[in-house]
């Protein structure tokens, strides 16, 4: 039986960054395989493999999720949203450009995950506290920044996007 499952074929159709998807995968296949391997959006990264990091984090129907821990199968008729989507014609979103101006990519391996959650604060919070910014990242890891940089950059999208706060 198990064999049969790991060599069976899901047809999976969702709308990834825009544009409509649809693939074959297999029923083990994470979101965070399809998005690097099939659709080869390799801005989120793979990192720990067991949600604790937040390197692989996306939007799934606009909540952060870690696509590390979610089945492709279960994203059938969902929108994802990648840290590709954030950009419009080669341009970096807003967010994205107060990372860089706040010096908050050193490394740049949690970036993505780091862009995706705080994103998804400031839709549901546009003008968050200190603490909430911290809340709104927690499940996201860094270990070069020292966060200061990042809660700056995500506060200064709340103090009406001026990133040279």
């Amino acid at each position: 039986m198990l064999a049969t499952l790991e060599t069976a074929k899901l047809d999976l159709s969702m709308n990834v960054n825009g544009q409509a998807v649809r693939l074959w995968v297999s029923p083990f296949t994470t979101l965070l395989e399809v998005l690097r391997e099939q659709l080869e959006l390799t801005g989120t990264k793979y990192a720990c493999g067991e949600g604790e990091c937040g390197a692989c984090s996306v939007l799934l129907d606009g909540r952060v999720v870690n696509s590390c821990l979610v089945l492709a199968a279960e994203c059938a008729g969902c929108e994802v949203v990648t840290i590709e989507g954030l950009t419009t014609n080669g341009k970096l979103h807003p967010l994205q450009q107060a990372f860089v101006d706040h010096g908050a990519v050193q490394c740049g391996f949690c970036t993505p995950g780091m862009i995706m959650a705080a994103y998804a604060l400031l839709a549901a919070n546009p003008n968050p506290t200190e603490a909430d910014v911290k809340r709104g990242l927690e499940g996201n890891l860094c270990r070069c920044t020292g966060y200061r940089k990042i809660i700056d950059a995500v506060l200064s999208m709340a103090r009406g996007g001026r990133s040279d706060d």
